[in-house]
């Protein structure tokens, strides 16, 4: 699979580099922080991430001033497993290099299945900070050093946690696995609870 660079202009349909901002010190507590040896962790808030003078600059300028939480996904991985989506845009951040696989919910179709051959692969340089909008698929980055992925995680503050309900109104409903993320799963990768609509292979790198 070829792999771009989110620098690309084919990344334009998916999101944007962001510029102006100093994540700096965010990545600097996070490169503190243990990750795991093998397989991905995921927090939606980390309070040492959090608790610095950009969450105000990320939050005023990239969110209209919406409360947000700044989580961190880090581990090894090479596999798509699964896409989700928001009803937002999520922004992340390399510590380390790694690559996002990603595509359109527009190629989603009305059953809710979506075609992996679709997927496209981006690698975000170590200290570049990318916005993903709401309609690009995504999940977990994949590592290209084999100490693994390191990556800073905003979206608008309650996203990801687990649900307190369950709403039956429409079809869409199914993905519903936490607050604001709707997945849709590889069976390969066994995720219990998910629907398993993605067809083909799960792409790996």
């Amino acid at each position: 699979m070829e792999i771009k660079k989110v620098t690309d202009a084919s990344f334009k349909k998916y999101g944007k580099v962001i510029e102006g901002i100093d994540f700096s010190e965010i990545l600097k507590n996070l490169e503190a922080l243990p990750m795991p040896a093998e397989g991905v962790e995921y927090f939606p808030g980390v309070e040492a991430l959090e608790n610095t003078p950009a969450t105000k600059i990320i939050s005023e300028s990239l969110y209209g001033g919406m409360p947000i939480q700044i989580g961190m996904c880090n581990g090894h991985n090479k596999a798509l497993n699964a896409c989700e989506y928001h009803r937002d845009s999520e922004i992340n951040v390399a510590l380390y290099d790694m690559i996002l696989l990603i595509g359109k919910l527009e190629d989603v179709e009305d059953d809710f299945t979506y075609d992996t051959s679709k997927i496209e692969a981006f690698l975000v340089p170590a200290g570049v900070a990318v916005e993903m909008y709401a309609t690009t698929l995504h999940y977990a980055p994949c590592h290209v050093e084999e100490k693994g992925f390191k990556g800073v995680v905003i979206l608008p503050k309650g996203t990801n946690y687990d649900l307190t309900f369950k709403p039956n109104a429409t079809k869409e409903d199914k993905l519903l696995t936490a607050v604001n993320k709707w997945l849709i799963a590889h069976e390969d990768a066994k995720i219990e609870g998910a629907f398993n609509g993605l067809k083909g292979v799960n792409v790996t790198l």
